[in-house]
């Protein structure tokens, strides 16, 4: 029940949640954005809990308390909960319930998948595919279990996930611990020792809770009572690797105090531009990705215009946090691209130049045929990346999507 209320990967999409919305940073903002986070999280962990608890509850008033102990099975409890309740609304309203859980731990489990991969793994790809390949790695180990064991182990599998979820949570809290807990990342919003020590408390019990789970419930106990003798060294491999990383997580952070700058790294880092000569138009649009082709795409377009040009330089947000509040985003991705894009509005406009910046949201080719047309250019200056296949499905293509719905030249530079 614990892992099944307190997903891991809730902690980082709750996190990611104050994180990625553009608030007041000041003292009073980030305090009102972090209680209100507070509540919303309290309201929906506590509601997870109480459904969670309500199941229990029904099954035990009316399979345990009618003798009828043994229904282990969500299908067994479908079919008798009608003639026990003498209600033939139940079953439907069973099914509707776990309809709408699997539906909720679905999508929580692919936003909080969506800010781990575009933060800690930067992981940066087209989001449908980024969504088709995170919901087909959480599906295939059910689609393995069924197909090779059948259904009748559907499950034990169910149970075995919230169990490897309850585990996993150590891990992620203990991080989480550390990270609040310290003043130099924190400042004033580090937790207090009060809170330091409950949290710690929390994490311990957690621990030994789930370590009473396993062993009590044989899971390691009926390899070491077996004949063979490398199933043992597996399990002792495991045991022991797992020992080791929970201690690594609990000392390692105790013994490294020394601050780090952070090492997200979004993008390469940023060019120093160097002068180019002018030729023709007056409403240049210069389309960025970021990387290390931008001072090629930049020479280019700036070598089209004249001493009356006036340079757009337009770069799109694609992060999970840009696609649902647009605007009103403020992840790291988009700070951090802000920032480059000021930085290179900055040097061009100190060498003499023309020269604003516009982010765009959401999907790359609609923003930019939609600032396009907004800015009212007479020429786009875009990048082709030469990938084909398969790459231009992960990366997504763009120079072909757009230059069907603009009217104005188009000058595409191979990078």
């Amino acid at each position: 029940i614990i892992g099944a209320t307190v997903m891991p990967h809730n902690l980082y999409l709750h996190s990611a949640l104050v994180q990625t919305r553009k608030i007041n940073r000041t003292t009073e903002g980030i305090q009102q954005a972090i209680k209100y986070n507070r509540i919303d999280s309290t309201i929906a962990l506590n509601i997870a809990f109480l459904v969670n608890a309500a199941i229990l509850i029904l099954a035990a008033t009316v399979f345990f308390k009618t003798g009828n102990a043994h229904v282990g099975e969500i299908k067994e409890a479908h079919q008798l909960l009608a003639p026990l309740l003498g209600n033939t609304l139940a079953p439907s309203l069973f099914a509707i319930a776990l309809i709408a859980a699997g539906q909720s731990s679905t999508i929580t489990g692919t936003l909080a998948g969506q800010i781990v991969m575009e933060g800690y793994l930067q992981l940066r790809i087209n989001p449908l595919v980024r969504r088709l390949v995170t919901r087909l790695i959480a599906i295939l180990p059910a689609v393995l279990v069924i197909f090779i064991y059948g259904e009748e182990k559907i499950d034990a599998l169910i149970v075995l996930s919230q169990v490897i979820l309850s585990v996993q949570l150590g891990f992620a809290i203990i991080p989480l611990i550390h990270f609040v807990s310290d003043k130099k990342t924190m400042g004033a919003f580090a937790i207090k020792p009060l809170v330091q020590v409950a949290a710690w408390a929390i994490a311990a019990l957690l621990i030994s809770l789930n370590a009473a789970m396993i062993y009590n419930n044989d899971v390691v106990t009926p390899v070491f009572l077996g004949q063979s003798i490398w199933p043992k060294i597996a399990v002792l491999i495991g045991i022991c690797l797992f020992v080791g990383l929970l201690l690594y997580i609990i000392i390692h952070p105790l013994i490294i105090k020394k601050k780090q700058e952070a090492i997200i790294a979004m993008h390469p880092a940023q060019l120093v531009l160097k002068s180019v000569v002018l030729p023709t138009y007056n409403h240049i649009a210069i389309a960025l990705d970021f990387s290390d082709s931008d001072e090629k795409l930049l020479h280019a377009g700036l070598g089209q215009g004249n001493a009356q040009t006036i340079f757009y330089l337009i770069h799109v947000v694609e992060s999970a946090a840009a696609v649902l509040l647009q605007g009103d985003s403020d992840d790291y991705e988009t700070r951090k691209d802000k920032e480059r894009l000021d930085s290179y509005v900055m040097q061009l406009q100190q060498q003499g130049y023309n020269v604003k910046g516009y982010l765009g949201y959401k999907y790359r080719a609609a923003e930019i045929i939609r600032l396009v047309k907004t800015l009212q250019v007479d020429m786009l200056v875009a990048g082709a990346h030469r990938h084909t296949g398969i790459k231009d499905i992960i990366y997504g293509e763009t120079v072909n999507s757009v230059r069907h719905e603009i009217n104005v030249p188009i000058f595409i530079v191979n990078v």
